[in-house]
């Protein structure tokens, strides 16, 4: 029996990045060997399992054949007789195929080093279009590797186009396509993974609402511009800026409904509540995005608009606005939709400096209304509807005053 460290944690250590973790493969053992040496099996339909002090996951050698249509439709073959080569060959990318034995050196059945010489990705045989996940999967090293020149060859990208025009990508499960989501958009460029997914087709099957914003264009900031590049624009800086998964997941969402919002948004009003937003509602259920990530973004959606131009409004909706984000209970994330808004503000340097100063504004606007409270007018004897409305007027009062300093 031999075991093999392999994968990313090779790949990571080969381009000089940090290894987060380690997976292993052990050739020529069993599952009753790696029992009796007190490795837990996890999971029922692949051979791996956990070691038993450093939890690490280890998995035998494996072929895998197609027999259905999806992510799982595989026949797993892990006997004792696979070798490391056979195990190597059928994982997606070449530079995810490299092995390092215990003394250091390396195994490349696939020619991964060359490839990671040349900054290619590249698909290892015509296997890769058996496993539709395969094409997040290779949008997600993307936005990993593209900042050190990687680009995906050629070939490998015509068969993730083809793979995404046979309707596999619908036989993925929710989870699975979320989580792809979710780590791409924290990589080092996740305005590469949406521009991969809409190269090869995937970002229409996937997400369409994001996909249609490519060829639509709107008036945020009173300038126009082309929605889907705004955002890729504003997904690079929130990498720059290391902004948060739901700041970045928002950004992705902010612009879907641009043909519903309020053209006049120094109106007196700042519209439905945002858990009405059908679109957003329609997407958090088909992907399974939790609630961290989907409630910033309905706030994204609807509020970023009247933040870009908190200067310009009445007390009255800054106040509303407050109450709709519910600020007084929850500053942070009211802190991440500000975020959002730098992000997008950044795509134009002719506004930018206009809505940062909107930010800005509501930023002193919050710390100093929040330092108006209704216990102030308990104590002074007020009670039911004229606490809130004592504790409102003082807010506008406050308002009025901070905007003439603005």
């Amino acid at each position: 029996m031999k075991i093999y460290l392999v994968g990313g944690a090779v790949r990571d250590q080969l381009l000089g990045l940090p290894v987060t973790e380690r997976d292993w493969v052990v050739v020529g053992g069993s599952a009753a060997e790696l029992e009796a040496l007190d490795y837990q099996q996890v999971g029922k339909d692949f051979p791996v399992f956990l070691h038993p002090k450093s939890k690490e996951e280890y998995a035998l050698a494996r072929t895998e054949r197609k027999r259905g249509t999806g992510h799982t439709g595989f026949t797993v073959d892990a006997n004792p007789e696979v070798s490391l080569e056979q195990d190597l060959s059928r994982r997606d990318l070449t530079i995810n195929a490299i092995a390092q034995d215990d003394s250091g050196q390396l195994i490349d059945p696939c020619h991964g080093l060359k490839d990671i010489q040349q900054r290619q990705l590249r698909h290892i045989s015509p296997a890769f279009n058996e496993d539709p996940l395969r094409v997040l999967r290779v949008a997600r090293f993307h936005a990993k590797l593209a900042h050190l020149g990687f680009s995906i060859a050629k070939e490998t990208l015509l068969l993730m186009r083809d793979i995404s025009r046979s309707g596999e990508l619908a036989t993925l499960s929710a989870e699975r396509i979320w989580r792809e989501f979710s780590q791409a958009l924290n990589q080092a460029s996740p305005q590469v993974f949406i521009q991969t997914l809409r190269q090869c087709d995937a970002l229409a099957a996937l997400l369409p609402e994001l996909d249609r914003c490519f060829d639509q264009h709107d008036n945020m900031r009173n300038v126009a511009s082309q929605i889907g590049q705004r955002t890729v624009d504003a997904l690079t800086y929130s990498a720059e800026q290391n902004l948060s998964g739901p700041v970045r997941w928002s950004l992705c969402l902010h612009g879907i409904n641009h043909l519903s919002r309020a053209k006049n948004i120094t109106a007196k009003t700042i519209g439905p509540e945002p858990s009405s937003n059908d679109q957003v509602n329609a997407i958090t259920q088909r992907l399974k995005v939790p609630n961290e990530y989907s409630e910033l973004a309905l706030l994204a959606v609807h509020y970023c608009d009247h933040i870009m131009q908190a200067q310009n409004s009445k007390p009255d909706l800054i106040i509303d606005l407050f109450d709709r984000c519910d600020v007084w209970r929850r500053p942070e994330r009211f802190e991440q939709l500000l975020y959002c808004c730098e992000a997008l503000s950044a795509t134009n340097d002719e506004q930018a400096h206009t809505v940062l100063g909107s930010i800005t504004f509501l930023r002193t606007a919050y710390q100093r209304c929040h330092q108006i409270n209704a216990e102030q007018f308990v104590n002074a004897g007020l009670t039911g509807k004229a606490v809130g409305e004592s504790l409102r007027n003082a807010r506008k009062i406050c308002l009025a005053e901070l905007k003439q300093q603005f």
